[in-house]
């Protein structure tokens, strides 16, 4: 190295052109740059030195702006072009004499500029670049272009994204798709996501929380997500979106209806008075009852059962879509139907004043209230009418003369239960509660209370499932049985010690063991009953239609649709599919219901009661909310009894933490706030 030498060397990585003043030590150079700073260097940090006589740092100026001049990229791919036919390398000077026919410090250095920056033509060997093969070239200029247009897609989604943010109104871009999956993914399964990094760089590009709880955030932001978005519905495998296939095939039906298979089997029962009773938003109304006189005196129950295999086959496209979803999702913001709603609450439903397709069961019971015979035959019905439970209360607390089926069904109703107590049936009465969610985001939390009304359908409807279970099982048929082990229930001692009513009724229900789906007709210990298929709600629940199918096969005289290797299959599927569906059903209700609570703010005080303790030893019980029926977990700060009356408030509650923390007040403190 000299004196006057004009090199190359790197600022915090870039280029700079210097000229060497003096030595620095037994090693490093000062070098002057084109400003008049010195830099102290070491010679391996230089990065080029140009060829020629002494050189000031006043024309590095002028050599950058000569380097400039000839700085034209697309001028190297014709070098390569003719270095690659021959084969030969190439230096910086070589190169200049080979694109600017000479060789001054300016074209010199533009060339290895040229060189150094270049990605796809020539690759460094010591200090020559030799020619890349045209397969390499072609390789490389696609990556280059498949980067190029990465980061353009990158470019354009951050600027979209802030374009929202902003209060604009765009439509997304196809490419934009992925990388929203990635954000919804995050915040969903947060650190188990395995976009988990993409995500994070959108979120630290946009300046958010790098967390799960960013993400949602920002797809709150940007629209695409609800402040109350169901994430436990998100999390699960239950589609919420209909296949075309299954909605072509809905609209079809609807258009031209099949043929019925059951048309000259069906027996005529319009003459009946047939009742369905449901809430007042029921939707899918899948069952009636009536009552018929017969000639000996004695009377017939009628259980009508909505007939959906009228409009769907075994294996069509319906019965796969019914089959994939299972169940019908009743969620408090809206029902997820199992059937597209069209046909649902349409022509399968057992609607007011039309005449409709329906399996029905007629039994006439003992005085005891056992079953004394029964049929089960495909139906022609017309519903007289739709009542709510709470008409029907009324109607049997006035004791209605006009209507004296529906009383005489209640009273079997009664006569019924009373039969299945004698068969050890197990009654629990906790309270039901209904949160409702209007589109205004409103919140209606009712508690039902276990009225004449709904014991009555409730009744009427295990005894359905108890006629069907005698006819599969008395013919063989491979259908779903329901089941449930005897429970290994508390003493008689243990129980005399517990509070009467819902301390003692929570108590039994902790013993409750989950009842079982399979073919083979088994005991079902709460009920009471020795088999027991559920076929009452074929509308919404897959395994009823399951039920349906066959039942109605062997009624036809024709070979079952399922084998029992199918039946065994589909069972398990549904059963595991049904079980995460009331998981989703018990999170959302509850994630409203702290919602609920959030909003009452902690001013409100609430009468609970202590129904069990989950850790006394830690004094955290379970208590429920006695005007909302909501059963939550609380820690007491003294000794509680079971069954005591509590006043509490909620200090602090988050619904998307599941997050719930309450405090005992005083009856002072009840009373001023009241």
């Amino acid at each position: 190295m000299e004196k006057g030498a004009l090199v190359e060397f790197r600022v915090q990585g870039s280029p700079r052109l210097g000229v060497v003043d003096r030595p620095e030590g037994k090693k490093n150079w000062v070098v002057q740059d084109a400003q008049g700073h010195a830099h102290t260097l070491h010679p391996r940090d230089f990065t080029f030195q140009i060829e020629g006589s002494q050189f000031q740092p006043e024309q590095i100026p002028q050599i950058l702006a000569e380097a400039e001049a000839h700085f034209d990229p697309d001028s190297l791919q014709i070098a390569w072009e003719l270095l690659s036919e021959s084969g030969e390398s190439t230096e910086p000077a070589a190169l200049a004499l080979l694109l600017f026919s000479e060789q001054r410090p300016g074209q010199c250095y533009a060339a290895h500029r040229l060189l150094s920056e270049d990605k796809i033509y020539f690759k460094r060997k010591g200090d020559r670049y030799e020619p890349r093969s045209a397969a390499q070239v072609e390789e490389l200029q696609y990556q280059i272009e498949k980067e190029a247009q990465r980061q353009a897609e990158w470019d354009g989604f951050l600027s979209r994204v802030s374009q929202v943010l902003g209060g604009e109104s765009l439509e997304w871009h196809k490419s934009d798709r992925p990388r929203l999956e990635t954000l919804e993914r995050f915040a969903l399964l947060g650190d188990e996501s395995s976009q988990r990094n993409a995500a994070q760089e959108i979120l630290r590009a946009l300046s958010y929380s790098p967390s799960a709880e960013g993400a949602f955030q920002l797809l709150v932001d940007l629209g695409l997500w609800s402040i109350h978005e169901n994430l436990a519905l998100r999390r699960s495998q239950i589609p919420v979106q209909f296949t075309e296939t299954a909605l072509v095939m809905a609209q079809h039906r609807l258009a031209d209806m099949p043929p019925d298979p059951d048309d000259d089997a069906r027996l005529d029962l319009r003459a009946l008075k047939v009742y369905t009773v449901d809430d007042e938003s029921t939707q899918e109304i899948d069952d009636g009852i009536s009552l018929e006189t017969l000639t000996d005196g004695r009377q017939r129950i009628w259980i009508h059962i909505a007939d959906p295999t009228r409009w769907v086959l075994p294996g069509d496209a319906l019965d796969l879509e019914a089959r994939r979803r299972c169940t019908t999702l009743y969620l408090p913001t809206g029902m997820v139907p199992m059937f597209p709603l069209e046909l649902a609450a349409g022509p399968m439903s057992l609607t007011q004043g039309r005449e409709c397709c329906a399996l029905s069961f007629g039994v006439v019971l003992s005085e005891d209230g056992a079953v004394e015979e029964y049929c089960i035959t495909a139906s022609l019905i017309k519903p007289t009418y739709r009542l709510t439970y709470e008409d029907v209360d009324e109607m049997l607390d006035l004791g209605i003369q006009a209507e004296p089926e529906l009383l005489a069904i209640a009273h079997w109703a009664k006569v019924r239960q009373r039969w299945r107590a004698t068969q050890g049936a197990i009654s629990i009465h906790m309270p039901e509660t209904s949160i409702k969610v209007t589109d205004e985001d409103v919140i209606d939390i009712r508690v039902f209370d276990d009225s004449p009304a709904r014991q009555m359908i409730a009744e009427m409807m295990i005894l359905a499932g108890d006629v069907a279970a005698r006819y599969g099982q008395s013919h063989n048929l491979v259908m779903p049985f329901r089941s449930q082990p005897q429970p290994e229930l508390p003493s008689d001692e243990e129980l005399m010690q517990l509070p009467t009513g819902l301390v003692r009724d929570c108590a039994i229900r902790r013993c409750m063991p989950r009842s079982e789906m399979g073919i083979t007709p088994a005991r079902h210990a709460t009920l009471g009953l020795e088999s027991y298929s559920q076929v009452t709600s074929p509308i919404r629940r897959y395994t009823d239609l399951l039920a349906h199918f066959q039942i109605k096969a062997h009624l036809r005289g024709e070979p079952l649709p399922f084998s029992s290797t199918e039946m065994t299959e589909l069972t398990q599927g549904v059963s595991s599919a049904a079980y995460e569906a009331v998981l989703v059903e018990r999170q959302t209700k509850r994630y409203w219901a702290l919602e609920y609570l959030r909003r009452q703010g902690s001013d409100v005080v609430w009468s609970a009661m202590l129904l069990r303790w989950l850790r006394e030893h830690d004094r955290l019980g379970l208590v429920i909310f006695e005007d909302l029926g909501l059963e939550l977990a609380m820690r007491f700060d003294r000794d509680v009894e079971l069954g005591e009356r509590l006043q509490v408030r909620v200090v602090h509650v988050s619904p998307r933490q599941d997050v719930i923390r309450m405090e005992e007040v005083s009856e002072d403190m009840a009373e001023s706030v009241a």
